[in-house]
């Protein structure tokens, strides 16, 4: 299923809608236009198994680019918008992209990234041009809206967050099936978890360049269901869009979570959302505390699952199982789940270890990285994979997250998550943001940290230190609370809600002017 059988249907019917403005891409405009690109793109020379690149804010456009290489059997690469022409320059050219569509709006950063990507040979704009690019509207403009005589599926070449290290680009093999014949694995868990079909109106109110967003809106056009696409994320925005739009499902991240729920009563309350009947979130682990009070708010319609960019394997847990299990990520929906220590040793329930992912085939490789790709497999299975990520399966066989393997801290021989002492301190009324991390000590090897954004209004000082080391301590065993605080007027995070770890690690290791209590 793709955008032409819909345009068939019901070509008039709003494919993709822009939450704030409204503005809106039919079935059939929608349908039109990735002809017209993938026409381009093959008259340029691009075949099944080459590579095309978008540089893009949140456009209505970005979805007939996204459709174009689907339709074309081509590798599609989403690009961070929020790069440095350096940054964007380096995936450009490492995912040997043939063609790069950006925008007016990036054109101060887009207009480097042809010194970076020598071998990329078309550079289209929308909405404007600069030096090097054409106009994409002009240039789509002379190729029919008529589909390519063969229309292979094509396959998303998502590249790592890049938190440690240049990221990597994400290489699954092509299907060799047509664009119709399928709507993906991602469409296939939406049909089968959450009930999506063409009558959905699905609210995506993140970039879309990261993997999550990408898949979801592109299976829920695969679908036949509408796509409401928010520029960018704000609290009362999204709440506004639900009523607007009669959004029937939703995709967050706890990051959002939070912030809605430390908005006004009047706000929370303002709103009709009764068409909402699922909500799903994933891409980072969700505190049991906020996740709870979402419960309390929007009732029983909150949908979890862990499973990363790479489709190794994939969890689920509804809100029936989270109720009774609190704390859960699920059960494996694919893939054989698999806990083991630093030697590859599997380990009984209850005891955390790196997360693996049994499969027939190893189903990804890291592009250009036989180390890394190797360094994701277990060391016996080769079958077996893991993102990094440590948990623990219960005696139900449901999956506990701890935490990022290259976060934990050793304290004195001891094991210490983070993740456990984050959802503790996010509970705090004056934490609007907080990162838990280890820092060097004499005595210790490492000590815990508490790095905490303040909530508006809230005063950062010596006292709210103070009170927050009392409040941990309260909620959590002695050896897991922080010995020191400090205050950051915004933690990085990116605006896919992963926290930027490392990055504020780095800065911390050798700082000594921190609020001990």
């Amino acid at each position: 299923m793709y955008p032409g059988k819909w345009a068939r249907e019901f070509p008039d019917k709003p494919a993709v809608v822009e939450a704030t403005s409204g503005a809106e891409v039919s079935y059939r405009e929608l349908d039109d236009r990735s002809n017209r690109l993938a026409q381009l793109m093959w008259d340029a020379g691009l075949r099944p198994g080459d590579h095309v690149a978008v540089f893009m804010e949140n456009h209505l456009r970005y979805f007939e680019v996204v459709w174009a290489a689907m339709r074309s059997g081509l590798y599609l690469t989403t690009v961070n918008r929020y790069l440095t022409g350096e940054e964007a320059g380096y995936i450009v050219d490492d995912c040997e992209a043939r063609v790069l569509v950006t925008s007016a709006k990036l054109a101060e950063v887009a207009r480097e990234l042809p010194a970076c990507a020598p071998r990329c040979e078309r550079w289209l704009m929308v909405d404007g041009t600069a030096p090097g690019f054409e106009s994409y509207e002009s240039a789509i403009a002379g190729f029919p809206a008529e589909p390519l005589a063969d229309e292979p599926a094509g396959q998303f070449m998502l590249y790592s967050s890049g938190t440690t290290g240049r990221p990597k680009g994400i290489v699954r093999p092509l299907t060799g099936m047509k664009i119709h014949e399928d709507a993906g694995p991602v469409g296939a868990l939406q049909r089968a978890l959450w009930n999506f079909d063409e009558s959905t109106v699905y609210l995506s109110p993140a970039p879309l360049y990261h993997s999550a967003p990408m898949g979801f809106t592109t299976a829920t056009i695969a679908l036949g269901g509408t796509v409401v696409m928010m520029p960018r994320f704000d609290e009362v925005g999204a709440l506004e869009a639900i009523e607007r739009h009669r959004v029937t499902h939703s995709q967050w991240v706890p990051t959002m979570f939070t912030r809605m729920l430390k908005l006004p009563e009047a706000d929370r309350s303002g709103f009709d959302l009764s068409s909402h009947r699922v909500a799903i979130h994933a891409a980072a682990p969700c505190p049991a505390g906020i996740k709870q009070q979402m419960f309390d708010w929007w009732g029983p319609i909150l949908y979890e699952y862990y499973g990363g960019t790479e489709l190794n394997g994939l969890t689920h847990c509804g809100p029936e199982e989270w109720l009774s299990h609190p704390g859960t990520v699920g059960k494996p929906v694919l893939g054989t789940l698999h806990i083991c220590d630093e030697e590859g040793r599997e380990l009984p329930p209850g005891e955390p270890g790196l997360v693996y992912f049994e499969l027939p085939e190893m189903p990804f490789a890291y592009h250009r990285d036989e180390a890394k790709t190797k360094g994701a497999q277990h060391p016996e299975h080769a079958n077996w994979s893991a993102l990094g990520d440590v948990g623990y399966v219960d005696g139900d066989g449901f999956l506990y997250l701890t935490d990022r393997a290259t976060f934990m801290i050793i304290s004195g021989g001891v094991n210490i998550y983070p993740q456990e002492i984050e959802d503790q301190l996010i509970l705090h009324p004056k934490v609007a943001d907080v990162a838990v991390i280890g820092v060097p000590d004499e005595e210790m090897g490492e000590a815990v940290k508490a790095v905490v954004q303040v909530a508006d209004g809230v005063r950062a000082d010596d006292d709210l230190a103070a009170e927050l080391l009392a409040y941990c301590r309260e909620h959590l065993a002695h050896y897991k609370c922080p010995r020191s605080v400090d205050f950051e007027d915004e933690l990085p995070r990116l605006p896919t809600g992963k926290l930027y770890k490392r990055l504020l690690k780095d800065r911390y290791w050798g700082k000594t002017n921190s609020r001990i209590v």
